[in-house]
């Protein structure tokens, strides 16, 4: 990858930017990770899918040994305290277990674990000190129990959303409070009452704001100012906007991150996702219909900066795209041949994460791969398509696996009794009893099983 530049769209400066890292044996990146007290939803999900493609670009690029990825949990959070209260059960409860099915549905996902996940409740003294050191440097001040930024002390506060002073205040949809020194003022700390998560401070028992946790835990894990920070377009402000200044005021520095990606937002069949429009979708319930893989190429399958519309159309298209992968590497037979990912390609997520351009390149090898007719030439192009399909997080599934898998939710025939029916097939073709023959295949193909007759014999598929 030494001949190959990395360019990234800078939501700092709203440029396409090459990509120079801070230091290239140490390149760091961070994301806001999820608020555990409820399923992830598929529009949750689309950050950590679009930025695990850069996370595997970033260390073929510079050794994965040399890329630090940290994404956080937010397990601190009145919503947390609310659906704890809710449910009758202990705030750890609630966290430990929804942070459990969130990392594995990530990972049903194909999304590599990050480098380091901290959790907020762990570095509650490091958010202390912070404020603290904010306090000190004129950029923050307590009042009535709680602590708030100061916006008026830092001249350059909005660069990043790029709001005037109205729309900031607007925007902010901060609390109305009469100890406020500024209407744009935010909170670094509150305090807690006996039923409601706290840590003893200098400004007494309470707990942290939201934007507090994530300029603590970054700063922990990768240093005042690192290279990429990447979160949703809904996190520009206040949310990134509150992290950038709390953290270069705190240490003195003028960025946070020299680069910043958003993904961009996600529709579900055509309409803001709601659970009152039957469309809120959340990947734990995807997963019982839907291979994962499916569903990540599905959100692939449009430009992370882009608006995205998923639906179940976009599902059954994805799942069509990689069933016809799946044929070319099931053709394939024994092992591959090692190879590297394909340089169009590569090219092509070099270029901003260009991930349908990437997925055209797919397809063509494929069809390249189908045309040739050597063993030795096809077997190179079905582990260069592997390779290329791989750096996109796919491909990680057995062919024969893939075809046999069924929903968890749904009905139909077992693998052994599909196996058995083929059987029954084979015997009956072989008695030259081409009726009873027909009259399994369209038993089968009723089921969604697609039957490939071939030299080696008879190969299924679930469609």
């Amino acid at each position: 990858m030494s001949a190959t530049t990395l360019r990234f769209h800078n939501t700092l400066t709203r440029e396409k930017e090459v990509f120079s890292p801070i230091d290239p044996s140490n390149v760091r990146m961070y994301a806001c990770g999820p608020t555990v007290y409820d399923y992830a939803h598929i529009g949750n999900a689309r950050p950590v899918v679009a930025f695990d493609v850069l996370f595997r670009l970033l260390r073929l690029a510079y050794g994965a040994e040399h890329v630090t990825y940290v994404r956080n949990i937010t397990d601190i959070d009145d919503k947390i305290n609310a659906r704890a209260k809710e449910s009758g059960i202990t705030i750890r409860e609630l966290t430990d277990g929804t942070a459990e099915i969130y990392r594995a549905d990530m990972a049903a996902l194909g999304a590599l674990a990050p480098t380091e996940e901290p959790r907020a409740t762990e570095h509650v003294a490091g958010m202390i000190a912070m404020i603290e050191g904010l306090i000190e440097k004129g950029h923050a001040y307590e009042a009535e129990g709680h602590v708030l930024f100061s916006v008026p002390s830092m001249p350059n506060y909005g660069t990043l959303s790029r709001r005037n002073r109205d729309e900031l205040v607007a925007g902010a949809r901060v609390e109305v409070a009469p100890y406020k020194r500024d209407p744009a003022d935010f909170v670094l700390w509150k305090p807690s009452d006996a039923e409601t998560p706290g840590w003893e401070s200098p400004w007494g028992f309470g707990r942290p704001g939201w934007h507090i946790e994530c300029s603590a835990m970054s700063a922990r894990y990768l240093g005042a100012e690192f290279d990429i920070h990447a979160g949703g377009l809904d996190l520009i402000f206040p949310h990134h906007e509150n992290e950038i200044a709390q953290s270069c005021c705190a240490h003195g520095t003028e960025r946070m991150a020299r680069t910043w990606l958003h993904n961009g937002f996600v529709t579900v069949e055509g309409e803001k996702m709601s659970k009152s429009l039957g469309n809120f979708y959340t990947v734990h319930d995807l997963l019982e219909e839907w291979q994962g893989e499916t569903i990540r190429f599905h959100l692939l399958s449009t430009h992370y900066r882009a608006p995205l519309d998923f639906s179940k159309d976009g599902l059954k298209e994805a799942k069509a795209a990689l069933d016809r992968f799946y044929l070319v590497l099931r053709d394939a037979g024994g092992d591959l041949p090692d190879a590297s990912p394909d340089k169009e390609l590569v090219a092509a997520l070099a270029d901003d994460l260009n991930t349908p351009l990437a997925i055209a390149r797919l397809h063509a090898l494929a069809t390249e791969a189908n045309k040739v007719t050597d063993p030795k030439e096809k077997a190179v192009l079905q582990a260069k398509l592997k390779a290329s399909g791989e750096l996109l997080g796919l491909f990680w599934s057995d062919p024969e696996a893939w075809f046999k898998w069924t929903p968890a939710a749904g009905g139909g025939f077992a693998d052994a009794e599909i196996d058995d029916l083929v059987e029954r097939r084979l015997a009956a073709r072989k008695a030259k009893d081409f009726a009873e023959a027909d009259r399994i295949r369209d038993e089968l193909s009723a089921a969604g099983i697609v039957l490939e007759d071939g030299a080696g014999g008879t190969a299924w598929r679930r469609s």
